[in-house]
């Protein structure tokens, strides 16, 4: 019996593929405007090595999608990027900006690997992490060498192992609550550490965008981003644990626009998504009640923040469909 060897691509397979894509277009034209614009050499070297990275993933994903005859997305181009514009964000900024996307690469693409079938896919993602992995670590080396890396907060080596025996270990209503565990200090940490980038991005977004309801929108942003990180430093400093200093995120005075607000609404939403995604999985890692009720009711206000920017998107012709399943009814019905 004759064995088929290449497979057409599954629905899972052509969503993250198109996600790829997608994420590939705008962190091109991200570090393009960045090298722009950037004055350290280091974070320069660190640009180049992303944009690289993004360069070549669209064009292997444009020779998959090629080769499976399916339309090539449109993604973002140098008409979403003026590369003239003046200097918006600061290189610490950018420092930040290329950690947390080698953090979104080893979060995107460990999870687009196991649904991923076919060899030749598996194996692009396999590469894929790969350089995320290469990328955080350089990033992560610059950063500790010039003392802007932010550490995680420490606490006391356990002495010995310990069972929970109690179901006060769950509760967090009413009364005195337990302390934090490691886990959740670090979710928070890293919550806050996300927010305080978004807000330097948002903020810069809001300067610049041509659109005065994109403006208004992201400042929106804004102001949820710097709401959640009071909440998740007031867990904190009730469990006496110090909220860590974060690094100066904070945009230029300029007012020229460096991005499309096709692109500036995109970026959003991607963030957006991923902060949904972390808040999740903070949920599942949290077991006092209050922390995870707070998480909850956060992702509630993200939910109808990233809704709002959905419609704002289709009003304007910016969002592009991902592929999606036959619609049979109209198929039956035509």
């Amino acid at each position: 019996m004759e064995t088929n060897h290449h497979p057409k691509l599954t629905s899972a397979e052509m969503a993250v593929l198109w996600g790829a894509f997608q994420n590939s277009t705008v962190v091109t034209c991200t570090t393009t405007y960045f090298l722009e614009i950037v004055e350290d050499d280091q974070i320069r070297s660190l640009l180049k090595f992303s944009l690289g990275l993004s360069v070549e993933h669209e064009e292997l994903l444009r020779g998959i999608f090629k080769e499976e005859n399916l339309p090539i997305p449109m993604g973002f181009t140098e008409q979403d990027v003026n590369l003239h514009a003046d200097r918006l964000y600061t290189d610490l900024f950018i420092l930040s900006y290329l950690s947390h996307i080698g953090s979104m690469g080893l979060n995107t693409y460990s999870m687009s690997l196991p649904n991923s079938s076919r060899e030749d896919i598996r194996d692009y993602f396999s590469k894929s992490l790969n350089s995320s992995i290469e990328l955080y670590n350089r990033v992560t080396d610059v950063m500790q060498e010039k003392g802007v890396y932010i550490r995680p907060p420490y606490i006391p080596y356990h002495e010995q192992v310990e069972f929970v025996h109690k179901q006060h270990f769950i509760s967090g209503w009413i009364g005195e609550q337990r302390p934090l565990t490691s886990t959740e200090i670090s979710f928070l940490f890293n919550n806050i550490q996300r927010n305080v980038l978004g807000i330097g991005m948002l903020t810069g977004f809001s300067q610049v965008a041509s659109s005065r309801e994109v403006a208004k929108y992201v400042t929106r942003g804004v102001e949820i981003a710097k709401h959640h990180c009071a909440v998740f430093s007031k867990f904190l400093d009730e469990s006496n644990i110090l909220v860590p200093m974060t690094s100066d995120a904070s945009p230029t005075r300029s007012k020229q626009a460096p991005f499309s607000d096709k692109l500036i609404m995109f970026h959003t939403a991607a963030v957006q998504a991923a902060g949904m995604g972390y808040y999740g999985a903070s949920i599942a890692t949290s077991a006092r009640r209050d922390l995870a009720a707070a998480y909850t009711r956060l992702m509630a206000e993200v939910g109808e923040y990233t809704e709002d920017g959905a419609k704002l998107m289709i009003e304007n012709g910016w969002m592009e469909k991902p592929p999606s399943a036959a619609d049979r009814k109209n198929l039956a019905n035509g």
